[in-house]
């Protein structure tokens, strides 16, 4: 009997020190993925590539600095991450203090890039399991610069403009880009990746542009101008009509054989300058024929001159409208 409990105690000894060592490595495997403190860092980047900015923002305890919100939510968010690929998670790093640092390395549009995040111990559940969370910090923001406009798009989302110019709050790591696609204004797409709190990325400037539409529009008033310029001095049989283009003589010109025509139309320029948008001096030439006699000869001739002409006009847009208003001096 006695060695029969001998073996029985044994074995059970022996169950209990393997059911010991299996708690044991169990704990360890735990503590290791669902307990690790790369854990909440996964959380993070899932919430980031779904656009979930209110639980990203509980994970990271951040606070959101004084600036525009439209970032860190929804598509704009998703739109941020969606390039993320690649995530590579390094070993977490001792900081004292019950800290941790969890590297990763990933790549956004094949630039390798690398993001530290600093986690604390918060706790532990059941006894053994460590409970990790994010040491809190503010967020980054990210400065948008746009000339003579009010609006823009930034990562997809309409954002106002005051007075040409924004500061956004955004999550990390991710790539934020800026266009303005408009009628009669457009600037090309920027982009900011930014990899870190401590390493905010440069501003975003759009340099607005008129639009090939704009100034199509613009070419077609400022023709149609000309045109009935040109149209009205010949109704009216005038030399020096109220238009950008006149023609002096000491000749006698005999009526009903007056002929004004555009040779070359100005090209349009259109411009910033103080805060609105201007038409660069507008340069053509205009021909006029006509029959002519010399007062001192009586000689008749045949009058066909070409002449410069120059002048500017100020540019209003309301909405869809364009409209010029010619500025003569003459």
């Amino acid at each position: 009997m006695s060695q029969a409990l001998v073996r029985t105690a044994a074995g059970w000894l022996m169950g209990l020190m393997l059911a010991v060592a299996g708690a044991v490595v169990a704990i360890n495997l735990v503590n290791n993925s669902l307990a690790s403190p790369q854990q909440p860092v996964r959380e993070y980047l899932d919430a980031l590539q779904k656009g979930e900015g209110g639980k990203a923002l509980g994970l990271l305890h951040a606070t959101v600095p004084q600036s525009n919100p439209a970032m860190l939510d929804g598509e704009a968010l998703k739109t941020a991450a969606a390039r993320i690929s690649g995530v590579k998670f390094g070993d977490a790093e001792d900081r004292g203090g019950d800290q941790v640092m969890v590297p990763i390395d990933y790549t956004i549009n094949g630039a390798q890039l690398h993001t530290e995040f600093l986690l604390q111990r918060s706790g532990t559940q059941w006894l053994f399991f460590h409970d990790w969370s994010f040491v809190p910090a503010e967020l980054p923001t990210l400065s948008v610069t746009v000339v003579n406009s009010n609006q823009a798009t930034l990562n997809g989302v309409p954002v106002n403009m005051p007075n040409g110019r924004n500061t956004f709050a955004v999550f990390y790591p991710g790539e934020y880009e800026a266009t303005l696609n408009g009628q009669f204004f457009a600037a090309p797409a920027t982009r900011a990746t930014l990899s870190g709190r401590d390493t905010p990325p440069a501003p975003l400037n759009l340099l607005t542009q008129a639009t090939d539409g704009l100034k199509d529009a613009v070419s077609a008033k400022v023709k149609q101008f000309l045109d009935d310029c040109a149209d009205q001095a010949d109704k009216k049989q005038q030399l020096q009509p109220d238009c950008p283009f006149y023609h002096t003589t000491n000749n006698r010109v005999a009526d009903g054989t007056i002929d004004w025509s555009i040779t070359d139309y100005p090209v349009v320029k259109i411009e910033p300058f103080g805060g609105r948008w201007v038409v660069a001096p507008l340069d053509g030439k205009a021909r006029i024929k006509a029959r002519q006699t010399d007062l001192f000869t009586g000689a008749v001739t045949e009058l066909n001159a070409v002449h410069d002409f120059s002048f500017t006009t100020r540019l209003d847009i309301d909405g869809d409208t364009v409209k010029l208003t010619p500025q003569l001096s003459n």
